[in-house]
């Protein structure tokens, strides 16, 4: 199931917010802190994990290559090491040239 597209408004998400946010379990967020370097939220007094936006962001670089592309764990630690950034780009590439086509279809419809 692919990741749902929320805007990311709070300082700090809860695990629970997150794996809602991705449809994953908790311990499934857990697993891949202890497999991710790039994935270390802060943690309170009280030992809760707390997701930052940049740690929401370096989740969802992660869920894309093994959920989204079917990477190993290992491949995915390699392709983060070797530049996931320009996957993610290219991403988010799609997701606005898809926005400025609707933008496009509708402004050629009113013409």
């Amino acid at each position: 199931m692919p990741y749902k597209e929320k805007k990311i408004e709070k300082l700090y998400y809860s695990i629970s917010e997150v794996a809602e946010m991705f449809d994953v379990s908790q311990s499934l967020i857990r697993y891949w802190e202890s497999e991710f370097d790039v994935l270390r939220p802060r943690k309170n007094g009280k030992g809760n994990r707390m997701f930052t936006a940049k740690d929401i962001q370096n989740f969802k670089k992660i869920y894309g290559l093994v959920k989204e592309k079917g990477y190993t764990l290992e491949g995915a630690r390699k392709k983060l090491k070797d530049g996931a950034s320009e996957t993610v780009d290219m991403d988010e590439i799609v997701k606005k040239l898809k926005e400025v086509k609707t933008f496009l279809i509708q402004l050629h419809d009113l013409l």
